[in-house]
């Protein structure tokens, strides 16, 4: 089972963001508790898996490890299957749990009304760089102070919602927008929420592994 630890810890992980993320969302919450929820379980979830797995959580910030050559291609191909499983696990749970008139989409990310999708990609890419640069700078750079990652990596998707939650819900996240997509079958713009966050977690994984980072670090 030892073997196995990494992909259930990333499993589970997933599971809880978008359980506990998207729950919030069909709960009523405003964008402020929308954006606690999200940055506090995330943060909760860092320190309880990163021993284990790395705390990836999220298929954009496997394929920034994978660029930078911190994770290999296989072992990064079953994390973004495992953070994948526990997503759409967690959303048919959020289905089997909320009345259908509550969950209609399950929380599931969209585009403003009239946000043009390039402008979605740009805004999700964007919002993902803040994140992935803000991992490699207190997860990944040896040099960063030990201890302070899981408060910062969740206080930046905490500020990210807070920015970017009404233009295109914030997900920055793939797995955060396939778990309520799969069990509600909502799938407009789905790819947005791809293509913006890999574009983002790699540019950010590159500007912080070639500028930025320690030789002990890469």
């Amino acid at each position: 089972m030892k073997n196995y630890s990494s992909y259930v810890a990333e499993a589970i992980a997933a599971f809880s963001l978008v359980f506990i993320g998207a729950g919030s969302v069909l709960a009523g919450n405003d964008i402020t508790g929308v954006a606690l929820a999200h940055g506090l379980v995330l943060m909760c979830m860092i320190y309880a898996t990163a021993h284990i797995s790395g705390a990836h959580v999220n298929p954009a910030v496997t394929i920034g490890m994978l660029v930078t050559k911190k994770i290999g291609a296989s072992r990064a191909a079953l994390y973004i299957i495992s953070q994948l499983a526990g997503a759409a696990v967690a959303g048919f749970l959020l289905s089997a749990i909320f009345p259908p008139a509550t969950a209609l989409n399950l929380g599931t990310p969209a585009l403003a009304s009239g946000l043009p999708v390039a402008s979605g990609v740009l805004v999700e890419a964007v919002l993902t760089f803040f994140l992935v640069f803000t991992i490699f700078g207190v997860a990944v750079d040896k040099r960063a102070p030990a201890g302070l990652y899981g408060l910062a990596i969740g206080l930046v998707l905490t500020f990210d919602i807070l920015a970017g939650g009404t233009l295109t819900g914030a997900a920055m996240n793939p797995a955060r927008a396939f778990g309520p997509a799969l069990a509600s079958g909502f799938w407009e713009n789905h790819a947005v929420y791809w293509i913006g966050p890999i574009i983002g977690a790699i540019v950010a994984a590159l500007i912080y592994d070639r500028l930025l980072s320690s030789k002990e670090s890469r």
